[in-house]
Order: C-alpha cells, then sequence, then structure tokens
C-alpha cells in the first residue's frame, strides 16, 4: 500500500531531521557501501596459504603445537581476508567527503568533538 502525500511528506521531515540532528547514528547505519581492501584480502590469504601448510607440516612432523599454530595462522588470515572494509558515510545531496588534511595541518580531537558540539547545538550552522 502506497504512502499518502502526508505521510511521505512526514517521512521526509522525519528523515532531513534524523540527519541534521543525529549525523553519527546516519553514519553508523547509512552510507555508501564499502569498497573492498585488496590489500586486506591478499594478505589474509596469504596467512591462510602459510597456515595451512604450516598445519600439513605439523601433521606431517607429528608435532601437534605446530599443526595448532598452522590453524591458528589460517583461521586469522581467514578473518584478515573476510574482514569489511571502511564504510563511507554520505547524506543524500551532499557534496563528497574531502580527503584527509596532511598530518600537519589535523586539528586535534578535542577541537574536533567541540566544533562537533558548536554545530549541533547551534543547528548545524558554521
Amino acid at each position: 500500500m502506497p504512502l499518502s502525500e502526508h505521510e511521505q511528506r512526514l517521512l521526509e521531515e522525519m528523515e532531513r531531521s534524523l540527519y541534521q540532528n543525529d549525523a553519527d547514528f546516519v553514519a553508523k547505519v547509512g552510507g555508501k557501501r564499502a569498497r573492498p581492501a585488496y590489500r586486506s584480502i591478499v594478505l589474509g590469504i596469504l596467512l591462510a596459504v602459510v597456515g595451512v601448510i604450516v598445519l600439513v607440516l605439523g601433521v606431517w612432523f607429528q608435532q601437534p603445537l605446530v599443526g595448532i599454530l598452522g590453524f591458528v595462522v589460517m583461521f586469522a588470515g581467514v578473518l584478515v581476508a573476510i574482514a569489511p572494509g571502511k564504510r563511507v558515510a554520505v547524506e543524500p545531496g551532499a557534496p563528497e567527503p574531502k580527503k584527509a588534511k596532511a598530518r600537519g595541518g589535523q586539528t586535534g580531537f578535542m577541537d574536533r568533538m567541540n566544533d562537533r558540539w558548536d554545530k549541533r547545538n547551534d543547528g548545524g550552522e558554521g
């Protein structure tokens, strides 16, 4: 059943309010799909292969600790390979996020938190 015009307007107003008042929540829930972290995938696959080799060598030489170590390395490799990449949260209609500044030009953590607090209390202005 489609929404009435009144319901659609209320929904749009609620979305705008959410984007303005709770940007952190929107960043965690919404946003673009993460780009695959190819470096992590390759590293994870290499770790998994090394783990399998160490596991097989542990079984071959009848060394249970070596086999267990191989399994742990293999498992860690799989976890690294399937770890999600970074998500990029984008507000609808907002410009694309800018790249991070050089290390020397970044503001401190507390300065950023104070700026966010001020923006939130001023209604997003500034």
